[in-house]
């Protein structure tokens, strides 16, 4: 690995205000090289919102971020988690172990927290929902290699003592951040909200560029829930978005704006292709996030995406399912 690769890998603290602090948190991934946690001043310590990735060195690096910024986890006071994917909640168990903090999470967490109790049934259940939806043998079998025995980047389950949910607040030097649901990317999903500042903490629900994931199966509408979890951020008075990726955004109203399109966008896409015949859904996915898409991506991001649009526009009376004995297969409702 070279110098400047590790280096950009490397945690950092930036100051966004007074009192609030960006962490930002080196991730194994590709194309998503960081997770963003917010330190947020509170009495004699801080309110910490979202943790980063379990893996070896990531609590390091997550007190590496600290330093930077003048704390400790020591200093963390209540933890907040805007959702339970594992970059947002990964390190929950440890940094609770060393401030003995509280941990406040929205109730809908089972997504994570179910699957990660037994890994070896979820990736069953992915592995046969992939199989339904029409991805080939040979693509199964490289995604087995690659992903069996991995795990969830959890380092252990921790659950909420507190639900997240609408009527509660979370108190800082800042002022009150209130909780809005969010689900879409996550049924678990919420954002924390400062009226007065206008300070918007998004978590991955709206993020610093357009990119859409669905946590699929969890649900039955994750696309429709995102589009409604749209109308309600619009609907608050947003200065300054804090996103969970990316660089904080200031045009609220924009960044919704293009989430939409690019919805509409991929909603068409799926309407052409089932316009044209009984699809899989694996059929979708390369008009939907382009041919060089392939393994793992493919089979994760893409056919939840799809997958996701599917059920959608079942529930608009747009499309309907039929079964070969093999495959699930779509196509536009006569």
């Amino acid at each position: 690995m070279s110098e400047t690769r590790r280096r950009r890998e490397l945690a950092r603290a930036d100051r966004v205000l007074p009192g609030l602090w960006r962490l930002r948190l080196p991730l194994p991934w590709p194309g998503v090289p960081h997770v963003n946690a917010f330190a947020i001043a509170a009495g004699s310590g801080v309110v910490l919102v979202d943790t980063g990735l379990y893996e070896p060195g990531a609590l390091r690096q997550l007190e590496l971020a600290f330093d930077q910024a003048g704390l400790r986890l020591e200093h963390v006071r209540l933890l907040v988690c805007t959702h339970a994917h594992s970059d947002h909640y990964g390190l929950a168990a440890p940094i609770m172990e060393a401030s003995g903090c509280e941990l406040w999470m929205h109730p809908n967490h089972r997504h994570m927290t179910r699957a990660a109790a037994d890994p070896k049934r979820a990736f069953e259940r992915r592995f046969e929902v992939a199989r339904q939806s029409g991805v080939p043998p040979e693509a199964l079998e490289r995604y087995r290699a690659e992903r069996e025995g991995q795990g969830y980047g959890i380092a252990e389950i921790v659950l909420p003592d507190r639900e997240l949910v609408p009527g509660v607040t979370v108190d800082t030097d800042l002022g009150r951040f209130d909780v809005y649901e969010t689900p879409g990317h996550a049924p678990s999903h919420v954002v924390l909200h400062q009226p007065d500042r206008g300070l918007l903490l998004s978590g991955d629900h709206l993020l610093g560029r357009v990119s859409l994931f669905y946590d699929y199966g969890w649900s039955p509408d994750p696309a429709g829930e995102f589009l409604s979890s749209l109308d309600v951020v619009d609907g608050l008075d947003v200065q300054l978005i804090l996103a969970g990726h990316g660089r904080p955004v200031r045009d609220a109203h924009a960044l919704v704006a293009a989430n939409r399109r690019e919805v509409n966008r991929q909603l068409e896409v799926v309407r052409t292709e089932i316009a044209a015949g009984p699809r899989t859904p694996f059929e979708i996915v390369p008009e939907l996030v382009g041919p060089e898409a392939s393994g793992g991506m493919a089979m994760s991001w893409g056919l939840s995406q799809a997958l996701s649009y599917l059920d959608h526009l079942e529930l608009l009376g747009e499309a309907t399912r039929s079964n070969d004995g093999e495959h699930d297969r779509w196509e536009a409702a006569a």
